[in-house]
């Protein structure tokens, strides 16, 4: 299975082969603000070592009889412009970090974004929307704080303690030892660090995963949480993940205050001292070797101090770098077929033993046996109790889900075998539960047709029986709408999405009980609508209500998953049990509703 339904071509992908991989691939190709990284982290350890050997011969000079002021003066000189280029040098190395980090936010959230977009429904449809959401904000910015300070810190103090390893044998072979003895403590006590910090970094971005999430279900569904006066259950449900979020945290500080790096530095730098008055006692050392040694011992207090946090920061990173790889080389179960049939549809459908179950149940078919056929241009009413599959059935036409077996064909063609994009370009889906971008009213209207001008949006908003009531908002077609429609009335969330359908010119309309929850006054609008949209297109019908039944050049009967009947009204009133028991019950409840 592929990783991807789509594929968006203009987003660089990193090489995922495995998580080190793709974290280098992303991070080598800024190769002049990774230059500069590792340049100025070099000559800032170097001028930081200037110091010390400044300081001891400038020790020297005052020791000397007569002291030797001139050198001194050279020796203070020459500090000063060291660590003025230092300065410099150190601004480029943090601005390479910074540069580094940013830019790899931006490629990881690019392609992470690309990746979201091309899963299939199947795959969003079993991930809570709040950890997907962690992932995509919080993790990618935990990725950029590895690069800025993790990584600069780490490459800034590896450097500070090469400096001791390099300068030390200058001043006596010997002095080596203490520097020595400190580089391997280090690399022993981070390694034993990283490797006790990964599973609980990990366990922390996961704690957090599942604190978004819940966080994100209560907001969605507030109304649901006030209606039902639960929210002190909610609020203690935040407090337990957020309880379980924190406990990560503890449990990461006590790792990082069990390090030994902290007490590397005093045992060093006791060691260095008492071998450098061995030998100045022995007449191998003068003063300001002494003092340049010394010196040069303090360099490895930034290690030791920085390298806990720099540690920690880059084991949250590659945590982070591990949750978003896993979702984007999830796999799904849909490929793009690019190279799939791509012609006008005329709108001819055709059911062949069809089955279907969905991949994470237990394996019971939601469909099976469904074999029937639409002729262009006719519309198809599909019926059935809930749960009979009717939803189920009309998302197998657009490849929002495959078929277990069987095959759907579009003008003969199985739909597997066509590009999926001029496929799903030429079918419109219009359900139930209706979403609206929070964008203007024109802008939902022309998504499907982004370059659409005003007029063919305002003509499609008339088609759907829109336009007057768009006239009646303060700002008219420049109205924005809330999230999910929220600020329009259900009715006029429904001829928002037909003037959509209408402005996209489907062949293929598919609307999945899209009046349920609209007044009798309102359906009256909105049937004009329909009828308008119908003409000329196939049209799949999923509904209860009996006027839009009657009308139907095809009905559908689906009981329990399978084919009941397949006829027209008149036909399936007369030779239908199952169509019979539908009919009598809309009718029973027509005539309680008065209508």
């Amino acid at each position: 299975m592929a990783a991807t339904e789509f594929e968006v071509t203009n987003v660089f992908q990193g090489d995922r082969r495995s998580l080190q991989r793709w974290v280098l691939s992303h991070t080598l190709r800024h190769s002049w603000p990774l230059f500069w990284l590792f340049f100025g982290a070099l000559t800032n350890a170097a001028l930081a070592a200037v110091v010390p050997v400044f300081l001891g011969r400038a020790f020297n000079a005052i020791l000397a009889v007569p002291p030797d002021y001139g050198r001194l003066g050279q020796s203070a000189l020459w500090i000063i412009f060291s660590q003025l280029l230092r300065s410099g040098l150190q601004l480029s190395r943090n601005f390479g970090a910074e540069v580094i980090g940013q830019r790899l936010e931006r490629d990881v959230r690019a392609e992470l974004y690309a990746s979201l977009l091309g899963k299939s429904m199947t795959f969003h449809s079993l991930r809570p929307v709040g950890e997907v959401m962690a992932r995509a904000t919080n993790d990618v910015r935990e990725l950029g704080l590895m690069l800025n300070p993790g990584v600069n810190l780490i490459v800034g103090s590896g450097m500070f303690v090469l400096m001791p390893l390099v300068f030390a044998p200058t001043i006596h072979p010997a002095l080596v030892l203490a520097p020595a003895f400190y580089s391997l403590g280090y690399v022993w006590a981070l390694w034993r660090l990283t490797h006790e910090l990964g599973p609980i970094a990990q366990d922390a971005r996961r704690k957090f995963g599942t604190l978004n999430a819940g966080l994100a279900e209560a907001l969605e569904g507030i109304e649901i949480v006030k209606g039902a006066a639960r929210e002190d259950e909610e609020g203690a449900r935040f407090d337990h993940n957020a309880a379980a979020y924190r406990d990560a945290y503890v449990r990461q500080g006590a790792a990082e205050a069990r390090s030994l790096t902290l007490l590397l530095l005093p045992i060093t730098l006791t060691l260095g001292f008492g071998h450098a008055l061995l030998l100045f006692r022995a007449g191998a050392l003068n003063a300001g070797g002494v003092v340049t040694y010394n010196s040069l011992l303090w360099l490895l207090g930034f290690p030791s101090f920085v390298s806990i946090y720099a540690y920690s920061q880059m084991t949250l990173g590659m945590a982070s770098a591990r949750r978003i790889l896993e979702l984007i080389t999830a796999e799904t179960e849909l490929d793009h077929n690019p190279a799939g049939r791509a012609a006008p549809i005329q709108g001819a459908i055709r059911f062949e033993d069809v089955a279907f179950a969905y991949a994470d149940a237990d394996g019971t078919p939601v469909l099976a046996d469904i074999s029937f056929s639409v002729a262009p241009g006719q519309t198809v009413a599909i019926v059935g109790q809930t749960g009979a599959g009717k939803t189920t059935l009309v998302r197998l036409v657009s490849r929002i889900y495959d078929v277990s077996a069987g095959s759907v064909q579009v003008d003969g063609v199985d739909v597997r075998d066509w590009n999926l994009a001029v496929l799903r370009q030429q079918i419109s889906i219009i359900e139930q539960d209706l979403f609206l971008f929070s964008r203007t009213v024109a802008e939902n209207i022309a998504f499907g047709r982004p370059g659409a001008t005003q007029a063919e949006i305002e003509a499609a908003a008339r088609a759907a029986q829109a336009h007057d009531f768009i006239l009646a908002f303060k700002d008219g077609y420049q109205t924005v709408v809330g999230e999910r429609g929220v600020t329009l009335s259900g009715g006029q969330r429904q001829r928002l999405a037909l003037a959509r359908a209408f402005l996209t010119n489907p062949r293929i309309l598919i609307l999945d009980d899209s009046t349920s929850a609209i007044d009798s006054a309102t359906e009256d609008q909105i049937q004009k609508a329909i009828f308008r949209a119908a003409e000329g297109r196939t049209t799949l019908l999923i509904t209860h209500r009996l006027s839009q039944i009657r009308w139907a050049d095809q009905i559908v009967v689906l009981r329990q998953g399978r084919l009941a009947a397949v006829g027209s009204h008149d036909e399936l009133l007369a030779a239908s049990p199952a169509y019979q028991a539908i009919f009598a019950r809309q009718e029973r409840r027509k005539a309680l509703a008065g209508d």
